[in-house]
């Protein structure tokens, strides 16, 4: 019988609340009177001496449209908004008064998901999103908010330094932390070179962070090398190859013709 008018034969069962209806009247009547909205709980627990294949099926595509609506809202317009892309064109035109060709990647990309680098309007300066690899211990360290006024030499202190280094930090790279400061060399990738030339800008720890990375391209943040110069090997420095000169260094980070991959450019 209608659990609504206990009066037809019931045709109809709610895949909500498991009511039995024998018309659409009756229905109506039944979804205002206990707010039920028709529409099956995918998720009601269900004992295992109940679980058929057909639960089976319905869980198995309750995850499917899990995954196609969170792929859909990674794709809706408002990660691509405007106050978005204003923020990094903002942050593109500073770097680039600064003589520092920073490039940004398309959403999605780890880099791009990685980048914390700031601009403070009152300080005028960048607060830079940074990652040290220590390649000789297979070490990797990711810095935020580092002031562009810091030296390089403060920046690695509580890694390298013998007494201002981290205990932990400073066991893993021990190789570092024993060997003399003048055998340290700072590095980072030139990029915008093809894969079978790889070369690396020698950085000056005594300076500080902006002044090494002005006329130098950056793709969303700096990746720093730390190594040895007995110990570096295949990683060859621009200028010290003799097959190439140094004044290279200059047309690489002016050089606009080759466009890595997934390089976003000023619309304006």
């Amino acid at each position: 019988r209608c659990e609504t008018c206990s009066k037809e034969e019931a045709k109809y069962r709610c895949p909500r609340c498991m009511k039995y209806s024998c018309s659409l009247l009756c229905v109506k009547k039944h979804k205002l009177a206990l707010s039920c909205n028709g529409v099956r709980d995918k998720t009601a627990f269900v004992s295992v001496n109940e679980f058929t294949d057909l639960n089976l099926l319905s869980d198995y595509r309750f995850l499917e449209d899990v995954g196609r609506t969170a792929d859909a809202a990674a794709r809706h317009p408002i990660v691509h908004s405007p106050p978005t892309k204003k923020l990094l064109y903002c942050l593109r035109n500073k770097a680039r008064r600064c003589n520092i060709d920073l490039r940004t990647l398309p959403v999605g990309f780890t880099k791009r998901r990685e980048n914390s680098t700031t601009f403070n309007y009152m300080e005028k300066k960048f607060y830079w999103h940074l990652k040290l690899i220590f390649p000789h211990c297979h070490a990797e360290y990711t810095l935020k908010g580092v002031p562009d006024d810091k030296t390089l030499a403060d920046i690695l202190k509580p890694y390298i330094d013998p007494v201002e280094s981290d205990p932990v930090v400073c066991q893993r790279l021990k190789i570092y932390t024993v060997s003399p400061q003048s055998d340290v060399q700072i590095l980072m990738k030139i990029e915008n070179r093809k894969r079978n030339s790889v070369r690396y800008n020698e950085l000056d720890a005594s300076r500080s962070l902006l002044d090494n990375l002005k006329g130098k391209v950056i793709i969303e943040y700096p990746t720093l090398f730390v190594v040895l110069k007995t110990l570096k090997n295949d990683m060859v420095i621009l200028g010290q190859d003799a097959s190439e000169p140094a004044d290279n260094s200059d047309s690489e980070s002016s050089s606009h013709s080759s466009v890595e991959e997934g390089e976003i450019r000023d619309s304006s």
